[in-house]
């Protein structure tokens, strides 16, 4: 049996088409023996970056093509992050036998000169990294650094919960800087504005936090608790709940969370095999309601089923394969795009998705650890 890695573009809330590849076109496939250890978006969805035991890869959305392989490293990266589609690579080695690329280093790669432009030691493992035009942000266990990307002084020290996911998210736009990662306490996020050096704390659930997102403009926050079965969207600003969506009532891991660039739409994919599209509303930034002041019988919540309020359902839905993670994006037209598995898809009238595209980058050895997704 083989594994692969995947991308794929699903069309059409309005109908289903199983994703066997008797029915998609033409599959792409290298015969390339290469071990995934990490895949990741870049910051617009435009691309994405596959961390391998040989090195890395590099892809482009539109077209779905691979734009840069380096595979002549010695050894791989269990951590690769792209800056939107320039010359400039975050890598972490995956730290099995690696003196060249430990994994308490983070090393700038500029494809340009072919080589890294830049260097960060920490002193324990590095488990995520997040990049901005002005910033590089590191993830630790229990603290994040961000480094200016001019003279990598350190910009910002943040301490938070053990993070062994390296959660953590940086907006995009030039107006505003926002990061957001777990607070000091179960369930909390803290939002730090690092031009403003302003920091909001967010109770977004009791329990720990599983998975969270930004908008590019850092206006809107979407979380996910390690329970799997709602989401939240935030004012990023003031921490006001906007809006809260039941993915389902039983415990579940979520793998990721976008929210489209136009502000219309949360995708969220999980290990249940689902990827669920909702619906954000219209005025959600602009309307004073919050998540309280809309259920008018707010004051007897102790008495109602949690699941009779206040909690929307998916919009629409796709089924993947459960054996494989993937990690979501938004791409044009109102389409959700994902790595790691079989389907693209276009929201259109809600319920069932189809899809639109599908290509296999790499062919893979069946092993238990094929993918990892960071």
């Amino acid at each position: 049996m083989i594994n692969s890695l995947i991308f794929s573009t699903v069309r059409g809330i309005g109908s289903f088409l199983t994703s066997e590849t008797s029915n998609l076109p033409s599959i792409e496939a290298s015969e390339v023996d290469k071990r995934v250890l990490s895949v990741a978006w870049n910051q617009d969805w435009s691309g994405f970056i596959v961390g391998t035991i040989l090195g890395f890869n590099v892809y482009s959305s539109e077209p779905i093509k691979e734009s840069i392989s380096r595979d002549e490293h010695n050894t791989g990266f269990k951590i690769a992050e792209m800056l939107f589609l320039s010359n400039l690579f975050a890598l972490v080695g995956n730290g099995y036998n690696c003196s060249e690329y430990p994994p308490n280093k983070v090393f700038i790669w500029d494809d340009h000169r072919n080589c890294c432009v830049r260097e960060i030691t920490l002193k324990s493992e590095v488990i995520a990294v997040k990049l901005r035009r002005e910033y590089i942000v590191v993830v630790l266990k229990r603290s994040i650094y961000v480094y200016s990307f001019k003279d990598l002084k350190v910009h910002a020290l943040i301490d938070t919960v053990m993070n062994p996911k390296g959660l953590c998210c940086v907006s995009q736009a030039e107006a505003k800087a926002v990061l957001a990662c777990p607070g000091l306490h179960q369930g909390q996020v803290q939002v730090h504005d690092l031009r403003r050096n302003t920091i909001k704390c967010i109770k977004a659930h009791d329990s720990d936090i599983a998975c969270m997102t930004l908008t590019l403009d850092g206006s809107l926050l979407a979380t996910c608790s390690t329970k799997g079965t709602l989401v939240r969207i935030f004012n990023a600003h003031d921490g006001t709940l906007l809006q809260e969506f039941r993915r389902g009532m039983e415990r579940v891991e979520i793998y990721s969370i976008a929210i489209s660039s136009n502000l219309k739409w949360v995708a969220v994919s999980s290990e249940k095999g689902t990827l669920h599209v909702f619906h954000l509303r219209p005025d959600i930034l602009s309307s004073p309601k919050t998540i309280a002041q809309v259920s008018s019988f707010s004051y007897i919540r102790g008495y109602l089923p949690k699941y009779s309020y206040d909690n929307e359902r998916s919009f629409a839905q796709f089924s993947l394969p459960v054996s494989t993670k993937s990690i979501v994006g938004f791409g044009p037209e109102n389409t959700v795009v994902l790595v790691g598995i079989d389907g693209r898809f276009d929201i259109g009238q809600g319920g069932k998705m189809v899809e639109l595209e599908h290509k296999r980058f790499l062919s893979l050895p069946q092993t238990e650890d094929t993918m990892v997704v960071t």
